[in-house]
């Protein structure tokens, strides 16, 4: 169940994503809260870095790790706009980050709930605490803006 805290730092992370959308990359943000403190602050970084690991997810996790001078991201919640796609939940995994909270599910890609369950698969030596849906018009809408403004700029 999202929490009006949940929701607060949902909204960090479109902050994240309107500047991922601003350099020309797909606006997904993540924000990682450790003990009620911003540890991790990101945005998609593909096309400016032209690096294809360069998700909102993955460079927020780097920098959670390198604050708490550890991998291991015990205690920690990542707040992401977009439900994460195999790369990203599987570091969520690796990572053993606690909590995962999400604006909107992605059909294409999603590997939370939509295609894959990879955080939630018993098999694996970590399962990650789930709440989706969290603002997910607002994240959605973002997202639908972008790639709409997209096809019109590749057809002119």
């Amino acid at each position: 169940m999202a929490t009006k805290e949940d929701e607060n730092f949902i909204k960090l992370a479109i902050e994240q994503a309107q500047i991922a959308e601003e350099n020309g990359d797909v606006p997904i943000g993540a924000i990682i809260v450790y003990d009620n403190q911003i540890i991790g602050r990101a945005y998609n970084q593909r096309e400016q870095l032209q690096d294809p690991t360069a998700h909102a997810e993955i460079i927020a996790l780097t920098q959670a790790a390198a604050f708490l001078e550890s991998w291991r991201l015990h205690g920690c919640t990542m707040y992401v706009t977009l439900e994460p796609c195999t790369m990203c939940a599987g570091a969520l995994v690796l990572a053993r980050i606690d909590r995962l909270v999400y604006g909107c599910d992605d059909p294409k890609t999603g590997a939370v709930k939509s295609l894959y369950h990879i955080v939630n698969n018993a098999r694996l030596n970590h399962t990650v605490n789930v709440t989706s849906g969290v603002l997910a018009e607002e994240c959605s809408e973002l997202l639908q803006h972008f790639f709409r403004r997209r096809r019109i700029e590749n057809n002119q």
